[in-house]
């Protein structure tokens, strides 16, 4: 009996592996086609390697990566560009799947935050506004490039920068970004731009009092009380402890 209901089995398979390689848009497809690649309906192969799924070089074979967004398969001009920015010509890797599906059975283009920002090359991996619309909130209208100080490129939130962290922005210093930080560099700042110091009158101030490191504003001063001063390594000057002359 178990040998009659192997037999069963076996034969079931046989059959349906058969269907499957004579029928395979109705026994595994997901999907009928999108309308560009309706004509390879019954060509499964076409894009798919027996065995491995979806081959990319399957792929780039019609879709040439150095004509993506200007060119069609057939190697007409677009008359209108799919795409604004040529990032696929930046691409270090094929990786079609990644973004794109051809069956309407499952997402067709996933742009859900899942770009795989690694399949980029390292310097276009900067170039954040080439493809991504620059925010127009209060904040972002200040600054121009300089993304990642904030924001990683595997989510946009939440952001990542805690200003107080360095410096608050209390008092007199809740103020544009530019004040301090010239030429959109956020990676460097400058305190002279308000205040009315010059080089030799802050040395001449830190030198009286023991400090031969001054250049660096904010590792003492952390906010708008200038008697609540933390000296590096922690040792500190108590808010209303008053400074000696």
């Amino acid at each position: 009996m178990s040998r009659i209901l192997k037999y069963i089995l076996a034969a079931n398979l046989l059959v349906l592996a058969i269907l499957a390689f004579v029928y395979p848009h109705l026994m595994v497809g997901p999907g009928k086609l999108i309308v560009g690649h309706q004509k390879l309906e019954a060509d499964c192969f076409a894009c798919h390697a027996p065995f491995r799924g979806v081959a990319d070089e399957r792929c780039i074979s019609c879709h040439k990566p150095a004509d993506i967004g200007r060119l069609t398969s057939a190697g007409l001009p677009l008359s209108k560009p799919l795409t604004t920015t040529p990032f696929h010509q930046k691409l270090i890797r094929q990786d079609c799947t990644a973004c794109h599906s051809d069956h309407a059975g499952v997402k067709r283009y996933r742009l859900d935050g899942r770009f795989n920002h690694s399949l980029l090359a390292a310097d276009s991996r900067k170039e954040c506004q080439a493809c991504h619309k620059a925010p127009t909130d209060a904040l972002h209208r200040q600054i121009s490039g300089n993304c990642s100080q904030c924001h990683s490129q595997d989510k946009w939130t939440p952001a990542t920068f805690d200003h107080d962290k360095l410096f608050q922005l209390d008092r007199d210093h809740n103020v544009k970004c530019a004040t301090c930080h010239t030429g959109n560099d956020y990676s460097r700042y400058t305190c002279y731009g308000c205040h009315e110091h010059t080089t030799d009158n802050i040395r001449r101030k830190h030198i009286k009092e023991g400090i031969r490191d001054y250049r660096n504003c904010v590792e003492c001063h952390r906010n708008a009380d200038e008697h609540d001063i933390r000296m590096p390594g922690g040792e500190g000057r108590g808010k209303g402890e008053r400074e000696h002359d």
